[in-house]
C-alpha cells in the first residue's frame, strides 16, 4: 500500500502543480457564469430602436399596436416593393393579409434580426388585436370572454404521499443534471488516466517504473491519483461557480437602471392587461410569482440533498474508477491515440446510453429501461442520479443497495481483467493490438 500512496501523490501533486489545472480551474468557473451572463444580457438587448413598418392590408391593425420606447410602428396599406424597403429607414416589415382573421398568419420581413424578445412583444400585440376584432365579429362580448377564457394548470399528485402535490419530473431534472455532470468527469479524466499511461509507456519511464512497483500497483496509483485531482477540480469549480454567480447577480442587479425597468414594465403590463385584463393581470400576476415561490420551496423541502450529495459522490468515483481503468487498459494496450478508436465504442457507448436513459427517465422514472439501466454498473451512475433525486431509489432501498453493490463489484473485476492487460501491454511497442490479442493477454501467467 505504501508504494500505492506514493504513486498516488505523486500523480496528484504533478497535475495539480500544472498550470494547466490552475488555468481551467478558475477559466471553467468563469467561462460558465460568463457565457450564461453574456447570453442573458446580449438576448435582453435590442439592436437600436426598431422602426417597423405594417403593411395593414386588412385594415385592421393601424394605430391599435402600442408602441414603446425602443419599437415604433408605421402603418402603410398597400405593397412596397423589396428596393423601397431596403432604402427605407425602417428596420421590419410586417405584411398582413386580408384574410388574417381566418387563416391566422402574418409574415414578417427585416434587415436584420429582431431580437426575440422583439418577436413575442409584435405577436402578443397583433394576437390580441385580431382576438378583439375576432370577438367584435361574432358580436361576444369582451369582459365575458375574458370571465370564461380559461388556462388550464395541471398539478400531479401521488397517491401514495398521502394527497401531497408530486414534483417528481422537476427533481428528475434536477437528478439527470448530477448524473450528467458524472458523464462528463468520467470522460474528461477517464482520458487523462489513457493519455497519461500512452506517454509513460512512449517515453519509455514506466520501463524504470515497473523495476521497483508491479505494473497492478502502478495503474491503481494513476487511477486513484488522477481521481483525486477530478474530485479536488470539481469541488473548486463548484465552489468559485458558485461564488461567481453571487457576484455576477448582485453585479446585474446594480446595473439595471431605474430607465431600463421603467421601459420593461409597459411592456409586460401591457401583455399581462392583453391577456387577462384590468386588475385581474395584477393579481394572477402575483398569484403565478407567489405560487413558483411556493413550488420552489416545497421542491426543495422534498429533495434529499444530503443523500444526493453523499450518493453523487459515491457513483462520481465508482463510476469514474470503473471506466478509468478501462482507459488506462487502453493506454497500455497501444501506442498512440489514432489506434485507440477500435476500442473507445464499447466504453463509450454504455454511457451515451445512459444519458439517454436518464433523459427519459425525467418522464418516466418508473420505465424497466430506467429500471435496468440504474442497476447495470456500466449505465447506473448516471441513471441512478434520476431515481436518487425522486426518492424512488429510497422506495426501493434494496434497489439502490444492489446498485452500489454492483458498481463496487464490477469495478474490482474490471480493474483486475484492466490489471492483466496492462502488465502485458505496457511494455510492448510498435505492435498493432487486436480483440484477439487482448483476450491472449488475460490468460497470461505471470
Amino acid at each position: 500500500m505504501g508504494k500505492i500512496r506514493l504513486i498516488i501523490w505523486r500523480e496528484f501533486i504533478t497535475r495539480v502543480r500544472k498550470p494547466s489545472f490552475l488555468i481551467m480551474t478558475i477559466l471553467g468557473p468563469l467561462l460558465l457564469v460568463g457565457g450564461v451572463t453574456l447570453v442573458v444580457f446580449l438576448g435582453m438587448q435590442e439592436g437600436g430602436i426598431q422602426n417597423i413598418v405594417v403593411i395593414d392590408k386588412a385594415h385592421l391593425l393601424t394605430n391599435k399596436l402600442k408602441e414603446t420606447d425602443d419599437l415604433k410602428f408605421f402603418y402603410e396599406h398597400a405593397d412596397i416593393s423589396d428596393s423601397v424597403f431596403k432604402a427605407s429607414p425602417y428596420t421590419s416589415m410586417i405584411e398582413v393579409n386580408p384574410l388574417v382573421l381566418e387563416n391566422n398568419t402574418i409574415q414578417i420581413f427585416y434587415k436584420s434580426l429582431p431580437s426575440l424578445s422583439t418577436q413575442n412583444y409584435v405577436s402578443s400585440q397583433i394576437e390580441s388585436v385580431l382576438e378583439r376584432e375576432k370577438l367584435r365579429v361574432s358580436n361576444v362580448d369582451p369582459e365575458t370572454y375574458q370571465k370564461i377564457k380559461t388556462a388550464l394548470k395541471i398539478q400531479l399528485f401521488d397517491i401514495d404521499k398521502q394527497g401531497k402535490r408530486s414534483y417528481d419530473q422537476i427533481k428528475a431534472g434536477i437528478g439527470f443534471g448530477f448524473g450528467y455532470l458524472i458523464f462528463f468527469f468520467i470522460f474528461l479524466y477517464g482520458v487523462q488516466v489513457m493519455r497519461g499511461v500512452m506517454e509513460e509507456k512512449q517515453n519509455r519511464v514506466v520501463e524504470v517504473l515497473i523495476s521497483s512497483v508491479k505494473p497492478f500497483q502502478l495503474m491503481m496509483g494513476k487511477i486513484v491519483g488522477v481521481a483525486m485531482v477530478g474530485l479536488t477540480q470539481f469541488l473548486l469549480w463548484v465552489f468559485l461557480t458558485l461564488t461567481l454567480g453571487f457576484v455576477g447577480m448582485g453585479l446585474a442587479k446594480d446595473s439595471i437602471s431605474a430607465s431600463a425597468v421603467q421601459d420593461a414594465a409597459p411592456q409586460v403590463t401591457t401583455q399581462l392587461q392583453n391577456q387577462m385584463g384590468g386588475q385581474a393581470a395584477k393579481f394572477e400576476a402575483d398569484g403565478d410569482s407567489a405560487e413558483q415561490l411556493g413550488v420552489m420551496m416545497a421542491i426543495w423541502d422534498e429533495l434529499p440533498v444530503t443523500w444526493i450529495l453523499v450518493l453523487f459522490l459515491f457513483y462520481f468515483l465508482g463510476g469514474y474508477l470503473l471506466y478509468s481503468s478501462l482507459f488506462a487498459a487502453m493506454g497500455a494496450a497501444v501506442d498512440s491515440e489514432t489506434d485507440t478508436q477500435q476500442f473507445m465504442l464499447p466504453i463509450t457507448v454504455p454511457m451515451i446510453i445512459a444519458v439517454f436513459i436518464a433523459q427519459t427517465a425525467v418522464y418516466n422514472p418508473d420505465g424497466p429501461a430506467v429500471f435496468w439501466c440504474s442497476i447495470i454498473p456500466f449505465t447506473a451512475p448516471v441513471v441512478m442520479m434520476v431515481r436518487i433525486a425522486t426518492g424512488n431509489a429510497f422506495e426501493h432501498i434494496g434497489e439502490l443497495a444492489l446498485s452500489m453493490v454492483l458498481l463496487i463489484a464490477t469495478f474490482i473485476f474490471t480493474t483486475w481483467l484492466a490489471g492483466r492487460i496492462y502488465r502485458t501491454g505496457i511494455l510492448m511497442y510498435g505492435k498493432k493490438v487486436t480483440w484477439k490479442e487482448l483476450g491472449k493477454w488475460l490468460f497470461y501467467k505471470g
